[in-house]
């Protein structure tokens, strides 16, 4: 987002918003891109239960379904599920489906949908070139609805400088919304 810039250094999240323009939750986005951009290799904290899922039909192909869930007290979300559908030629993650409890706690039957099918190789690692999110109706996935591109990845195995991810100067730390 050009005129804004949000993030934490690992305990408060913040926001640099001169404008005040940005309505989102930054508590609830500051990190959810990246989440989405590194799965399936975030899906590995302790608490984490996997379990067969239903295939995914789309386009009269079926992926094969892995089923994420939390113990409770893991995470900021320990109601959320994720399910990751993948080739069953390739294995390679194909779909995400997850759904949202952070600011309720309350398990949801919503599923939203995600698509990876455009990869790029960075370094020797895959990784996406874009993701799209789908449109759902009766639980069926319907079309494309918006697509998320990135441009210039880059991995490195040195760390970021002391104070990288600190306050900048004129953002203010924020607090979760509520409903």
């Amino acid at each position: 987002m050009p005129a804004i810039t949000m993030g934490s250094e690992g305990k408060t999240i913040w926001l640099h918003d001169e404008k005040e323009a940005y309505k989102g939750d930054p508590v609830f986005y500051h990190n959810l891109m990246f989440y989405f951009y590194a799965m399936p290799f975030v899906l590995s904290d302790d608490g984490i239960n996997y379990s067969e899922s239903d295939a995914l039909v789309y386009e009269e192909a079926s992926y094969p379904g892995i089923r994420i869930s939390y113990n409770d007290g893991v995470g900021l979300s320990a109601k959320d599920e994720y399910f990751i559908h993948y080739n069953p030629e390739t294995y390679q993650m194909e779909w995400l489906g997850y759904t949202v409890t952070f600011r309720t706690g309350e398990k949801s039957e919503k599923i939203s949908w995600i698509r990876y099918h455009d990869w790029m190789d960075v370094e020797g690692l895959k990784l996406p070139n874009s993701l799209t999110w789908f449109e759902v109706e009766d639980g069926q996935l319907v079309k494309p609805r918006s697509t998320r591109n990135f441009k210039n990845v880059t991995l490195s195995e040195a760390a970021m400088p002391a104070g990288f991810f600190s306050l900048p100067e004129g953002a203010k730390i924020m607090n979760a919304k509520k409903e």
